[in-house]
């Protein structure tokens, strides 16, 4: 039996979005569901996990019972995906306090960086059974 594996992300993040969009592209298998930290889904799961639920500047995976954080979050998704990507998993020997520093980074300017929306992606409806909102 597989695992219920979830990832929340910041649903008006254009490079949040870029990155759901990547994992879309190389989940062949649909492992991945997906919920925007700003939904009501979302809130209630990161409430289930004892998370912060008004810090929507991390990348969450939520796999069974387990809940995984930031770069932690990321190099777990990573693995599990098709492609040459998979090699960044190798970053998962870089301690925690700096692979989260660079995340912070990032996170902090993505606004910034990337842009914004005004509102939550929309699923395209072959697309809307994997999204949880």
């Amino acid at each position: 039996m597989q695992i219920r594996q979830i990832i929340l992300f910041d649903g008006v993040c254009n490079l949040c979005n870029g990155a759901v969009q990547f994992v879309i592209k190389h989940d062949p298998h649909a492992k991945f569901t997906f919920a925007s930290l700003q939904s009501e889904t979302g809130k209630n799961l990161l409430e289930a996990h004892n998370l912060p639920t008004d810090q929507l500047n991390s990348f969450v995976l939520i796999q069974g019972e387990r809940s995984y954080t930031r770069s932690t979050a990321a190099l777990k998704v990573v693995m599990q995906l098709t492609g040459l990507v998979k090699i960044l998993y190798g970053f998962i020997i870089v301690p925690v306090f700096i692979r989260n520093a660079v995340y912070q980074l990032i996170a902090k300017n993505r606004y910034k960086w990337f842009g914004k929306k005004e509102a939550c992606m929309i699923p395209s409806p072959s697309l809307k059974q994997r999204f949880l909102n």
